[in-house]
């Protein structure tokens, strides 16, 4: 089978291309000096040349919430060029099967949690990251659209928690809270910091999965799709304290010193944490506990971020 995969040099896409199964397909995966998803010809010329069997969409501008307030322009209108362009392209093309990868921040901002795959357009979103957000959903609701005019269109939309691993970024401004953690707390380390700060109380609670466990999950739902839902939430199903990364992170890194909260910070939302009922009932569960996910990603970060 040959599969077109966007964002092969993102956190999702690498570990896609790198996860042991990857070796059963053929992946065509062009970076985006290669392709540029935002210009619909060159996207629809290159499936039309390739000719792929399924096309998975895990390309994005992505970005943390400093980003996200300064750049709203670019995050709105580069996500949905690119969800647009790749999802016509390969609806143009006849290409069957297609995996679009959205984001648990589709999800209204005050939803009750667990967040279930209905809620998507039941309130308003996070205005903090609302211009990516709007992206995910209008590519999520391409998808349903183009299958419910053509059943044979299997157009498919996978929304995951939180995600960390290797291949992340670990730089205080671009990275997920996991990675600036562990960079954070592997610097106080080092230079013998008594005390780390954390924002807020720390008892928000987040869901982050090991991203190794996200790609095994797209492998499985190559192989069983035409019994997965439409919209499918990919994560854990349960969740921890801002304080408990921290904990976990410091206890693997070796950091005996003391936390300290900054009560003047924002805490972010109290809770984040998809439902994972379809998930299950899908027949999935994710691998990686959070201790031996911290471990695989504190080595990843000794070796290839140490070092470069």
């Amino acid at each position: 089978m040959k599969i077109f995969l966007t964002g092969g040099n993102g956190l999702v896409g690498k570990n896609i291309l790198h996860f042991s199964k990857a070796k059963n397909y053929t992946f065509l995966h062009p970076t985006s000096k290669e392709l540029d998803l935002k210009d619909y010809q060159a996207v629809t010329k290159y499936i039309k040349l390739h000719q792929p069997d399924f096309v998975i969409h895990a390309a994005g501008i992505v970005g943390g919430i400093h980003a996200n307030i300064a750049n709203p322009v670019k995050f709105l209108t580069d996500n949905i060029d690119m969800g647009r362009n790749i999802i016509m392209a390969s609806r143009e093309n006849n290409v069957k099967r297609f995996i679009n990868l959205a984001s648990s921040c589709m999800y209204p901002r005050n939803a009750e949690n667990p967040l279930k795959e209905e809620l998507i357009l039941q309130g308003e979103l996070e205005p903090t990251n609302e211009g990516y957000a709007i992206a995910k959903i209008m590519a999520t609701r391409l998808c349903e659209y183009i299958n419910k005019e053509d059943p044979s269109f299997l157009y498919k939309t996978i929304i995951p928690c939180n995600l960390y691993g290797k291949f992340d970024k670990f730089s205080p401004e671009h990275s997920h809270m996991v990675p600036a953690v562990i960079r954070k707390v592997y610097e106080a380390k080092i230079s013998n910091k008594s005390e780390i700060d954390i924002w807020g109380d720390g008892l928000s609670r987040r869901e982050f999965m090991y991203a190794e466990d996200l790609a095994d999950f797209v492998f499985y739902a190559i192989e069983y799709f035409d019994t997965m839902p439409q919209n499918i939430n990919a994560g854990l199903g349960f969740d921890y304290t801002i304080n408990e990364y921290y904990q976990t992170i410091a206890s693997v890194i070796g950091y005996e010193g003391t936390f300290v909260h900054d009560l003047t910070k924002p805490t972010g939302m109290k809770q984040k944490l998809i439902d994972d009922t379809k998930l299950t009932a899908f027949g999935w569960k994710h691998s990686t506990s959070l201790k031996s996910g911290i471990e695989k990603t504190f080595d990843y970060f000794k070796k290839h971020v140490l070092h470069d």
